[in-house]
């Protein structure tokens, strides 16, 4: 099936590193953008090369561009930028704050050449106070609560993944997508913000929200008391772990019947759910203990023939095998700078029944510059002089 491509025609521009602002270039590239990276020459963006834990983060966020390695502190580089943007649709940055108005590339320099120009900028804090400050997705975790909601009572712990960069990057897609719409009837682009601190601090809405509901703060998750009778992760006989939540009223005597415990579907003092949470110090002992003589096969296949929300403890390298998303078309098949063959996730949406992306792969730096210059209306003597300068590499 092919896939949907809703933004066809639409030429972005991108000045990104890291994790952000790729996640916002990378779903705009998915949905059928054209997007042109603009990489520093010669060697390209940095996050190419970053090891340890940001190994992925290029791999990951990277496919689907165009790369354009330039000089920007040459005015030849600059001057063909500018006739880039000239003709650009969208334009995306997380640089430092001024970095780009120091280039002349701001939204104000930008947006005269360019009046429908779409401006987004990915910072670490939108206009305020802490607008200047130096951030990253671990940091704005800390300071916004995540850490502290995820790790155990005085152990403040990051969440195992750049969530709040990814989810920044989609919240600038968001502004991005609006502010196309609104040019529809304008004629105008404008400029777009999208901040780590201000995206940490939406996901810490529902534990503010229950502070002012309860009168008490929440403690972190990994020791609060759930409100379900059954809502944690059990042991199997073979070693393996399996969450398994019972969450209704209808489901409460079907699970007890299922798994031997029909003493406690019968129970009068456990006749509801609220009952059943108050009780958890006494039913989750025996739950476990009837659970345990299954091994972790038997008791997924057990909750799945129930209907209970259950899974297995993944891990990320086995999502490679995932029958539901080799199924479902859940993995973009690319391949990593060296030519070594990997599928990663594609958007999680489905349009029209068909997954968005899978058909731009990772670009090695420069790749496209000659190509993009030439479509600009450089001559080849002129691409060979800037090539010969070190204003544009490949």
């Amino acid at each position: 099936m092919t896939s949907p491509t809703p933004l066809a025609g639409i030429r972005v521009l991108e000045f990104t590193h890291m994790v952000m602002g790729p996640t916002v270039g990378m779903t705009l590239a998915d949905l059928g953008a054209e997007v042109i990276k603009v990489e520093p020459a010669p060697e390209g963006d940095s996050t190419r090369r970053l090891g340890g834990s940001g190994a992925g983060f290029y791999a990951a966020f990277g496919r689907g561009r165009r790369s354009l390695c330039l000089d920007l502190k040459k005015p030849e580089g600059l001057a063909l930028v500018q006739k880039l943007a000239a003709k650009a649709d969208v334009l995306i940055e997380n640089f430092r704050p001024g970095a780009m108005t120091k280039l002349g590339l701001g939204f104000p320099e930008l947006s005269a050449i360019n009046p429908g120009l779409v401006y987004c900028s990915c910072k670490g804090f939108l206009p305020g106070p802490y607008e200047h400050r130096t951030a990253l997705d671990e940091v704005v975790q800390m300071m916004g609560g995540l850490a502290y909601m995820t790790g155990l009572e005085g152990r403040p712990l990051r969440a195992g993944s750049s969530v709040i960069d990814i989810m920044g990057g989609l919240s600038g897609v968001i502004g991005i997508l609006a502010a196309i719409t609104e040019r529809q009837r304008t004629g105008l682009g404008g400029e777009i913000q999208a901040g780590l601190f201000e995206t940490v601090a939406l996901l810490m809405a529902q534990h503010m929200a229950q502070t002012k509901i309860t009168g008490q703060e929440p403690p972190p998750m990994s020791v609060r008391r759930p409100a379900w009778p059954v809502y944690d992760i059990f042991g199997t006989s073979d070693g393996g772990q399996v969450f398994v939540g019972v969450v209704t009223d209808t489901q409460w005597p079907a699970f007890c019947t299922a798994f031997g415990l029909e003493d406690l579907a019968n129970d009068p003092t456990l006749s509801n759910k609220k009952q059943r949470a108050d009780a958890r110090d006494r039913t989750i002992p025996r739950i476990a203990q009837a659970l345990l003589a299954y091994t972790k096969p038997e008791l997924m296949a057990k909750c799945e023939a129930l209907g209970l929300p259950f899974a297995p403890i993944g891990k990320p390298a086995e999502l490679f095998d995932d029958p539901h998303l080799l199924g479902s078309g859940g993995l973009v098949p690319l391949h990593l700078p060296d030519g070594t063959p990997i599928d990663l996730p594609a958007l999680p949406v489905s349009i029209d029944g068909a997954r968005p992306g899978g058909t731009g792969d990772l670009r090695p730096a420069g790749a496209d510059g000659a190509a993009i210059a030439a479509e600009l209306g450089y001559s080849e003597a002129e691409i060979a002089a800037l090539r010969e300068s070190g204003v544009l590499t490949g």
